[in-house]
Formats: structure tokens, sequence, C-alpha cells
């Protein structure tokens, strides 16, 4: 058997060079990943600054100008709306369903148990529940308001100057400017 020294070490050399090239990759993705980092925390400031001029800015200049919507020279149409978000945590759900109830709309707020009950169905789901407990099973009784009928809510109950517990159902509320340019 003849060792051929010359050959392996040839070899050897040609995997080094692969080493070599690999670690110019590794170095060349750490790059590019260093370069979206960037740019992901450049885009993330610019939308803050936009979110800024568009929600604080633009809205307390148009206010204190006695505006609510601009058409511009060009054709654009600016305009100032404010949106609207609330949610109802687990902490408060009771107070809120009772608010509901209280005022005249339980009718939103859904009752479900393994079967879905409609608006305004909590005595039926109750009797429900009590009649498969009654025949040894454990049913599960979720109750809720679905999220888009509780923002249309509570924008038209502000909107119309109706009182709106605020702390209860979690609003938020926020300018926003559009603008719209003509084609």
């Amino acid at each position: 058997m003849t060792i051929d020294f010359e050959s392996d070490q040839q070899d050897a050399m040609k995997k080094t060079e692969g080493i070599s090239s690999l670690a110019d990759q590794v170095e060349r993705l750490e790059g590019v990943s260093s370069e979206i980092e960037d740019a992901e925390a450049r885009l993330k400031l610019l939308k803050k600054k936009r979110d800024h001029i568009s929600g604080e800015v633009i809205p307390t200049m148009m206010s204190e100008m006695g505006l609510a919507e601009l058409k511009l020279h060009d054709g654009s149409h600016l305009k100032v709306s404010t949106s609207y978000r609330a949610t109802i945590t687990e902490a408060n759900k009771e107070a809120a369903f009772n608010w509901l109830r209280n005022n005249g709309l339980g009718d939103i707020i859904k009752n479900e148990i393994s079967v879905a009950f409609g608006r305004n169905e909590d005595n039926k789901a109750a009797s429900y529940a009590e009649l498969a407990k009654g025949h040894g099973f454990q049913p599960t009784q979720k109750m809720k308001v679905e999220p888009m009928t509780l923002k249309a809510l509570v924008r038209e109950r502000i909107e119309a100057g109706k009182d709106m517990p605020t702390e209860i159902f979690g609003v938020y509320s926020e300018n926003k400017t559009t603008i719209k340019r003509n084609k």
C-alpha cells in the first residue's frame, strides 16, 4: 500500500479553500441581516413619524382652523377622521355586560353553550345549561360581544354624545389624516 501524500495535501487545500469561501458567505449573510434590521428600525421610526403627523399635528392644526376636511388646489382631498377601538377584558366582562343590559343594549351580547344562542337569549342558554347538567353533561358557557359590533356601538354612541363608560370597555380613539389624490 502506498500513500500519496501530495494528493492528500491537495485535497486538504481544496477543503480549506471551501471553508474560507463558506466563511465569506457567512459574513455576507450577517451583513445582510444587519442591513435588514437597520432598515426595519428605520421603517418603524418613519411609521411613528407618519402616525404623529397624521394623528396629532394635522388634526390639531385643522381643528384650530375649524376645518374637518379640505380640498387642495391639485384636487386632492384631505380629511381627518376619528377611529375607535374597544375591548372587554375578562376583569371587566361582568360590569360591561351589566352596563349593556341596563342600557337596553343586551341584544349585542352573544351567549354560547356548545350551541350558539342568538342575541337576548340568556334565559334559554341558562335553561339549556341546567338541562345539560341534569343529564350529567358539563357544558361550557361563553358570553361575548363581537369586536366589530362593539367598535360600531362605541363609535355610534360617542359621536352621538351618548354615555359610554370608556374604562369598562377599554375605549381607545385616534385621529387619522387621509389624503385622496385625484388620478
